[in-house]
Formats: structure tokens, C-alpha cells, sequence
């Protein structure tokens, strides 16, 4: 079979090669293209795949049409927004993602973010300690439970907030965490809050004026999840009614250069998104896509699948 790596932000080469030394050894061909330019070079790569792994790449319906051998594609990370699912299905292909794998970096991340914040940007200004402070985690799932460790080592007090929480809150006892029953009572309890849902017809805006109004004065909001979570004319009211707001994002939003300009010191986004963007990440989730697709293309293991 013809696993095809397709990666315009590509792998590392010690990720590839250790992607490649899976492939092979179990008698699959692995072929790459890396730092593509224009769609054509996608749509004409995938027609011989039978397997594909991915990053961000956006995989849509005409990508799919094409791939007429295709049987699995694998997006190396935790989300799979950028995935077709009812095109994928239409063409009876199994999309899995890589639950996991990059959660040690984006959890790193937040709170590289929110000391960052926490104290001005290291501009000297008087700034705040985390110690005490009330951290609530809105989804609590592999992410989730990494913040809410570190957040323990800082002396946090840690909510959380997920449907699967709101069920059996003793889920969250394991990992010192309070559940609250719905995402209004999390707020009411934060001083700060690190949003980790997947972006989706439930989510998309969901994060909106009547949420953030609950947090405190001088709350804070760390995305490192999805831009479509925000509702973002909101966030520009209640950061312009609200002087010591602050907003941290890992996913520049729509309108990145009106946030920046107003609220400079107390609003943060990463140029591009980088949670997953360690060596460890890198290596990890490419790895992952590789052995999950070996034991699907083998045995027709669909334990990861997503649609």
C-alpha cells in the first residue's frame, strides 16, 4: 500500500524518517510531498494514495473525489477541523485524528501565555501572581488534565467543565479538579479561564459577551484551541468596557490587527498556531499516524476514527 505524507508545514526529518522506518518495515511504500504551493500538486499526489497523513492541510471534498484509492487519512494532532468528514465518509474513507500526542505542548503553551500576561509582558509593571488564583478549564479532556497538573505545581485552584464532567463528577477528583454542571458556573468560579473544545456547530461563538461578563474585572481568557470558539465582536466589548481584561490566543483572530492596536499590553496571539510546535510534538503525532494507519490498513483498527 502507498502511504502518502502530505505536509505543506512539513514534519521534522527525524520525524519522517522514523515515519518511513514504520512504513516499510511492514511492507508499505511511503511517498512525500512537502511545502506545497498550489492545490494541484495535493490533487495530483493523492490519486495513487491508499493512505494519507496530514497536519493542517485542508482536505475537502474535491481532494477527496480524486483520491480514488484512498482508504484512510490520518491528521497528525488533536483536531480535524480541516478533514471533510461527510465528503470523507461519501468516499468511504476513515478519518482518524491523533488524540494525545501534541497535549504536553499546547499545555506547556497555556501557561507560557499566561505568565506572559500575568505580568505585562515582562515590561516591568506591577503584574500578578499565579498562586491562589482560580483557573477554570472549559473541556477537560488529554489537554485539560496536563493544565490542571501544572496548574497544581503554580498553587491554582482548578474547575472544569465538560458534558462528560457534568455527569460524573468524581472524574475530575483524580486530578484535583472541581466539576461544574454547566459552563456558566465555571465562569461564575474563574478568575482565569483556558479553553480546550473543539471547534463545531455547539462551539463555534459559543464564548461570547454573557460568559466573559461573569469572569472578574481583571479576568483573563487563554485560547489554544479555535479562533471559531470566540464570538470576537464580544471580546472587543468587554475588553473595551473592561480596562484590566486580558486575552491570550493561540489562533489569531479575524480581526488580529483592530485587537492589537486597542488593546496593546493585555491582548497576545501567536503569529500562526503553535501549540503543537515542539520537536517532541512533532515527532510524537507523526508517529502516532504511522501506526495507526499500519494496524487500519492490517487488522481495520478504527479506534481513533472520527466520522
Amino acid at each position: 500500500m502507498k502511504i502518502l505524507i502530505a505536509t505543506e508545514k512539513p514534519f521534522s526529518k527525524e520525524a519522517v524518517s522514523g515515519i518511513r522506518e514504520i512504513v516499510e518495515k511492514n511492507g508499505h511504500e511511503l511517498a512525500l510531498l512537502e511545502k506545497y504551493t498550489d492545490k494541484k500538486e495535493l490533487l495530483d499526489a493523492v490519486q495513487t494514495a491508499n493512505a494519507l497523513i496530514i497536519r493542517s492541510d485542508k482536505i475537502d471534498k474535491e481532494v477527496l473525489d480524486a483520491a480514488k484509492e484512498l482508504k484512510i487519512v490520518v491528521r497528525a494532532g488533536a483536531g480535524y477541523d480541516n478533514v471533510d468528514l461527510e465528503a470523507a465518509t461519501a468516499n468511504n474513507v476513515c478519518v482518524m485524528n491523533t488524540p494525545g500526542q501534541n497535549s504536553n505542548a499546547v499545555a506547556e503553551l497555556v501557561f507560557g501565555m499566561l505568565v506572559y500576561l500575568a505580568r505585562n509582558g515582562y515590561t516591568g509593571k506591577a503584574g500578578t501572581e499565579l498562586r491562589g488564583k482560580r483557573l477554570g478549564l472549559h473541556a477537560f479532556g488529554y489537554i485539560g488534565k496536563l493544565v490542571a497538573e501544572i496548574a497544581q505545581g503554580f498553587g491554582m485552584k482548578v474547575f472544569a467543565f465538560s458534558p462528560s464532567l457534568a455527569r460524573d463528577p468524581k472524574l475530575g477528583e483524580p486530578h484535583g479538579v472541581t466539576a461544574c454542571q454547566n459552563p456558566e458556573e465555571l465562569y461564575n468560579n474563574s478568575d482565569i479561564v483556558s479553553l480546550h473544545m473543539p471547534a463545531n456547530a455547539h462551539t463555534k461563538e459559543s464564548i461570547n459577551y454573557e460568559l466573559m461578563s461573569r469572569l472578574p474585572e481583571d479576568g483573563i481568557i487563554i485560547n489554544t484551541a479555535r479562533k471559531e470558539v470566540i464570538h470576537e465582536a464580544d471580546m472587543v466589548k468587554i475588553m473595551t468596557e473592561r480596562p484590566n481584561f486580558k486575552y491570550a490566543t493561540d489562533i489569531p483572530p479575524a480581526n488580529n490587527a483592530e485587537m492589537a492596536e486597542k488593546f496593546a499590553g493585555r491582548y497576545l496571539a501567536s503569529t500562526k498556531k503553535c501549540g503543537a510546535q515542539t520537536a517532541e510534538a512533532n515527532m510524537n503525532a507523526g508517529l502516532a499516524a504511522a501506526e495507526q494507519i499500519v494496524a487500519f490498513l492490517e487488522s481495520g483498527d478504527e479506534t481513533f476514527k472520527v466520522n
